[in-house]
């Protein structure tokens, strides 16, 4: 089982990167790949966790340790899968998320996709109480300050969508916030992200 990669950042994608080690690209799944983008073409090091299944061998790959185990943690509870575990750390405000658990803020929860009522619920049942110096030690998050992957505004926002589709957000929530975010004209993708993320949890 691997605990991390260390490797040259070749390639993002709205929900993967791929980083080159040893001559092999590795493909790895990420809850935000656009917020490494200040770091394509160089060495940077992933940690990550690999899940075994009959149809697929995937990597999950994360900033730090924390974002590992907050992963792990929130893929232990019933009907939060992978792809549900990604989605809610995209956002990158893990101690909102933390937060919200701890006072039982379900409204919050639910505004993630794949996450209904239910969900929220078990999630707060299982978690709350256990996840209090989670982040104490958790790295800061790599920021895109430089110019990105998107070389227009229209591609920018292609990328946005991809990513917030890819992340199971309905084609009507992306619509929504679409006007906003162009009036924004942010400069980078993980900037026009980041105010994605904000809109929609402020639904």
């Amino acid at each position: 089982m691997y605990e991390y990669l260390v490797g040259k950042l070749t390639h993002i994608a709205p929900t993967y990167l791929v980083l080159e080690v040893n001559q092999i690209g590795y493909r790895v799944l990420a809850p935000n790949p656009f917020k490494y983008a200040s770091k394509r073409d160089q060495e940077i090091k992933i940690y990550v966790e690999q899940v075994v299944r009959e149809d697929a061998h995937t990597l999950y790959g994360f900033n730090d340790q924390e974002e590992k185990a907050l992963f792990l943690t929130l893929n232990k509870v019933s009907g939060i899968g992978p792809k549900s575990a990604l989605s809610i750390l995209a956002a990158d405000d893990h101690q909102g998320l933390v937060q919200a658990i701890e006072s039982g803020d379900s409204n919050y929860l639910t505004k993630f996709p794949g996450v209904g009522k239910k969900t929220a619920q078990q999630i707060i049942l299982d978690l709350k109480g256990k996840l209090g110096d989670l982040l104490d030690h958790s790295e800061p998050t790599p920021t895109a300050t430089e110019t990105m992957v998107a070389g227009t505004h229209t591609q920018l926002m292609t990328e946005v969508t991809e990513a917030l589709a890819g992340l199971g957000y309905s084609q009507r929530e992306i619509k929504r916030i679409e006007k906003p975010l162009a009036q924004a004209q942010c400069q980078t993708t993980q900037e026009a992200l980041s105010l994605a993320f904000k809109l929609l949890l402020n639904k």
